[in-house]
């Protein structure tokens, strides 16, 4: 079927449920097609129909009947079943999908974004992050990790995003100053990042894939630059970088282990 989303250049789709997302934005686009031939048709029928040359005289009656309204009230019942035969179950489909998500062994991420980059924090080779106390911020970006709790001895940081393919990712999305909004449209998904909460967004990544990701608010002068990276990898892979970084965070907290 022809996609309208992909004719005007929407990239590739590289998530799970990214294929109901363009579904629902193909629908949005033939309906607006729709839309454009028949106010397309109706402007040159009134062009033709009350050109001057045939109407020399002016009507104050208007119009008598009500196939305006008519066409009004049907455009209104078509955008609700749009919103709610489409827009709503997509979005509790992907709501009620979270505790599956959960239940499937996800990677864990926090996405901490700050003018104008993203900062990445892991939580270690035992899944736990480290208890995040954000009086404790001292630089931008900060994860906020309390260095005394024994959970975040492992925890590391990243400046590029990395996930395995085909394994659920869990992405908790922050900010340590203004609002801005974590956007990976080949995994056609994005969230506001609020400072001072810690928000999810999931996913499941189909492909090997390296992306961009933009921040879709604007937060400042810088907004048009704050671009980061996405590297979806295989899982043999992103084992072996994950255990290395694990490991490096625990010899940096050696005198730490030490002492617990």
């Amino acid at each position: 079927m022809f996609s309208p989303s992909k004719a005007l250049g929407m990239p590739e789709n590289y998530s799970q449920h990214g294929g109901q997302v363009d579904h629902m934005i193909d629908v949005v686009h033939y309906f607006m097609l729709a839309l454009g031939i028949g106010w397309t048709i109706f402007f040159f029928y009134c062009s033709f129909r009350f050109w001057h040359r045939r109407n020399a005289r002016a009507s104050y009656h208007g119009v008598k009947n009500h196939i305006s309204s008519h066409l009004e009230i049907g455009v209104v019942i078509v955008e609700a079943v749009l919103l709610l035969g489409f827009a709503f179950p997509l979005w509790a489909e992907r709501v009620d999908s979270f505790d599956r998500v959960q239940a499937d062994d996800p990677v864990r991420v926090r996405c901490i974004g700050y003018q104008f980059a993203w900062n990445y924090h892991y939580p270690g080779a035992d899944g736990k992050f480290g208890r995040i106390d954000r009086s404790l911020v001292n630089k931008v970006g900060d994860p906020c990790i309390d260095p005394n709790d024994p959970n975040g001895f492992d925890d590391y940081e990243s400046a590029v995003l990395k996930i395995p393919v085909g394994r659920p990712a869990i992405l908790q999305i922050t900010s340590t100053d203004v609002i801005h909004n974590f956007a990976i449209v080949p995994m056609r998904i994005q969230q506001d990042a609020m400072p001072g909460k810690d928000i999810p967004m999931w996913f499941t990544p189909l492909r090997e894939m390296e992306t961009s990701v933009v921040c879709a608010q604007l937060c400042g002068e810088g907004h048009a630059n704050m671009v980061g990276t996405l590297q979806v990898i295989s899982d043999k892979a992103y084992t072996k970088w994950a255990d290395a970084q694990t490991t490096a965070a625990l010899e940096s907290n050696a005198d730490k282990l030490t002492s617990n």
